[in-house]
């Protein structure tokens, strides 16, 4: 009886551990920063790289970070090549038909145009945005042509060679190439504010692994990490929550 105690024990202990040192794959782009970029190291890095492996650390959670080309994430994850999407993905009512959602980790995000002139024609024009975005979506519905891309950088580029007449995408990621560019972009239009926040998006079936991340980021939230994180990489004029 005492031996079987012991192994009952054992058992125990041992399960306990595993939960704890479960591995979450964190599935991301890589090429959007400041959300997600990959540095010098060939490492994934960016204000998403840190709220993920913060989360997995309140979670008790062990974090591995994949990439992926941002027009197959959302099939990859379906197809269990990682466990999560983490890539500056908006909470939107058509992707929550296939997908689980976290509460969000940022809150709306404003979108913008950049053009090589403020006057650009954004309403009934060329307008260039990165494939399978919320972006892209407010473009097709706005009345100008959607020019869709399969990276944000090639959306810019072709504003650059003439093909575009105006870029939309998230201001956060287009203002260091407005700012950096020595009068090349400028702004134009007006913002947009689209979605619900950006969350972690996961398979439908993982509830317990999304109530997890769900709790991690509310405790981010109430202690102020998250802002903090937020401003850090953002700016000190960027919304918080």
């Amino acid at each position: 009886m005492t031996k079987l105690i012991l192994t009952t024990a054992l058992l125990a202990l041992t399960a306990g551990g595993a939960f704890a040192q479960q591995t979450v794959r964190m599935g991301t782009e890589g090429a959007y920063p400041p959300y997600n970029f990959i540095n010098d190291a060939g490492e994934v890095d960016g204000f998403e790289r840190e709220v993920g492996d913060e989360l997995c650390k309140r979670a008790e959670l062990t974090c591995e970070w994949v990439t992926t080309d941002w027009d197959s994430i959302i099939p990859n994850l379906q197809s269990g090549n990682y466990d999560t999407i983490i890539a500056g993905m908006s909470i939107t009512e058509e992707r929550d038909k296939v997908l689980d959602f976290t509460q969000n980790y940022f809150p709306p995000a404003v979108s913008a145009y950049a053009a090589l002139t403020a006057d650009a024609d954004v309403k009934s024009g060329v307008v260039s945005a990165q494939v399978g975005t919320i972006q892209a979506a407010h473009v097709a519905e706005s009345g100008a042509t959607v020019l869709e891309f399969a990276t944000p950088d090639e959306s810019v580029a072709a504003v650059r060679n003439g093909e575009a007449d105006a870029v939309f995408a998230d201001k956060d990621y287009l203002v260091p190439i407005v700012d950096e560019s020595n009068g090349e972009f400028s702004w134009a239009g007006e913002d947009v504010q689209l979605g619900g926040g950006i969350g972690i998006g996961m398979r439908e079936s993982d509830t317990e692994l999304r109530a997890k991340f769900d709790a991690a980021i509310q405790t981010m939230k109430d202690d102020g990490t998250l802002n903090t994180l937020i401003t850090k990489w953002f700016g000190p004029e960027a919304q918080t929550f």
